[in-house]
């Protein structure tokens, strides 16, 4: 958490920590300012409530799991399985899905320069736009995450040669299972048909 910094009367406190009188701080800054702070406190509450509702509706669904389980002596979609959920009138329907989610080893790096060799080979004096196409493979994202689809998309690529079976052997070996995610989607049926649409829980949907 932020450390709170006093400021006195008078001033304002810019993003470099300087103090800066009030009144010296442009009109428009002042609005950008209070536009951010009035919406922000909002965002975080609205976070706080999703957090709030994952978590009751995982312990609902949970429970009514237990519930099936222990009256008919089955295991409804396993401790920590995918779930579908539907109102008694098909109106609505909430799935629990669980995916593995996956990362890389050091052996990772093994794989990239098997790949840059064959690369090395294939673009002799060939145009170099297919080196870059590759490398978006290994490129990071904000987090410095590699982007885990794209390098499934390499290891499905069907190429005949004995240095990139082994670069792809290399990726099999560096894929790690690093925990799993839980998802809570909730959907809403399309009039009388048998289509589903999702109820959107994320603002960019929305």
């Amino acid at each position: 958490m932020n450390e709170q910094v006093n400021v006195p009367e008078g001033f304002m406190q810019n993003a470099a920590g300087h103090l800066v009188p009030a009144e010296q701080v442009r009109e428009q800054d002042l609005l950008r300012d209070a536009l951010v702070k009035d919406l922000t406190p909002e965002a975080i509450e609205l976070n706080k409530a999703l957090a709030a509702f994952k978590a009751k509706a995982l312990q609902d669904i949970g429970d009514l799991v237990t519930i099936a389980g222990e009256k008919y002596g089955v295991n409804l979609g396993g401790k920590k399985g995918n779930v579908t959920l539907m109102s008694y009138d098909g109106q609505f329907k909430i799935q629990r899905a669980y995916r593995e989610v996956v990362g890389f080893t050091e052996e990772l790096e093994a794989a990239k320069e098997l790949i840059d060799s064959c690369l090395n080979r294939w673009t002799e004096g060939a145009n170099h736009n297919v080196r870059a196409i590759v490398g978006q493979a290994f490129r990071t994202n904000t987090k410095g995450e590699i982007k885990t689809g794209k390098i499934l998309d390499l290891m499905r690529l069907d190429i005949k040669d004995d240095e990139w079976q082994r670069a792809m052997d290399a990726l099999k070996d560096a894929l790690q299972n690093v925990g799993t995610a839980v998802y809570v989607r909730i959907y809403e049926r399309v009039g009388q048909t048998d289509h589903y649409q999702p109820i959107p829980l994320d603002l960019a949907s929305v």
